[in-house]
């Protein structure tokens, strides 16, 4: 059975979007497979007494501008294509609760990429509901049967008790990632993952 790399993740975080690009080829490369875990970073932020970075230094312009280059160098040393969002901070609920809903399906991955790049790509708004949805008809998703769900109590009750359990598993922010038991942190502790892998025990 191909063991999993679990990643813990909300759509509004742009280290998510970074860690969420480069994550699937580390997994393969060790034969592994990412378990996508959609939780509620405001909730988790609550319980937690935590907070956006860039807001619990936002009086520290040093670090906010650290914070920021630290963003655009990784995407660039990997060639990925990233923009600071210009409505950042985003309200992700409505987007993902739909990755809650995506979850298992064979369209998850499809949906996962979709809106990540909505925000961090292409700055578009993805608390607005119509402009989700022109998202995924754009992207050949269900469109009407994501947002029923994601307007639902169901999902909405899951994404709740998944960010719950997130937090209760020692989860503080995101993105975070497990492999087994062991859990890492930010996207610059992708590497730390890959030492992790390479032990014969892991």
């Amino acid at each position: 059975m191909t063991q999993t790399i679990d990643f813990i993740f909300d759509f509004c975080s742009p280290n998510a979007f970074l860690a969420h690009k480069v994550l699937p080829e580390l997994a393969e490369r060790n034969g592994m497979q990412v378990s996508y875990v959609p939780v509620l970073l405001p909730t988790i932020f609550k319980a937690t007494h935590n907070q956006n970075p860039f807001e619990a230094f936002s009086e520290n312009r040093q670090k906010t501008a650290y914070l920021t280059h630290d963003l655009h160098r990784f995407a660039r040393r990997r060639g990925l294509n990233f923009h600071m969002s210009p409505h950042f901070p985003v309200n992700t609920k409505f987007a993902t609760r739909g990755a809650v809903f995506a979850s298992g399906k064979s369209w998850e991955s499809k949906y996962i990429n979709a809106i990540f790049d909505a925000i961090w790509v292409h700055g578009q708004k993805v608390d607005e509901l119509g402009v989700l949805m022109d998202i995924l008809q754009e992207n050949k998703l269900p469109a009407r049967k994501i947002r029923e769900a994601m307007t639902g109590a169901e999902v909405k009750q899951r994404l709740k008790e998944q960010s719950k359990a997130a937090v209760k598993q020692g989860v503080f922010g995101v993105p975070t990632m497990f492999v087994g038991t062991e859990m890492f942190f930010g996207k610059n502790s992708l590497g730390n993952i890959e030492l992790e892998l390479s032990r014969p025990s892991a």
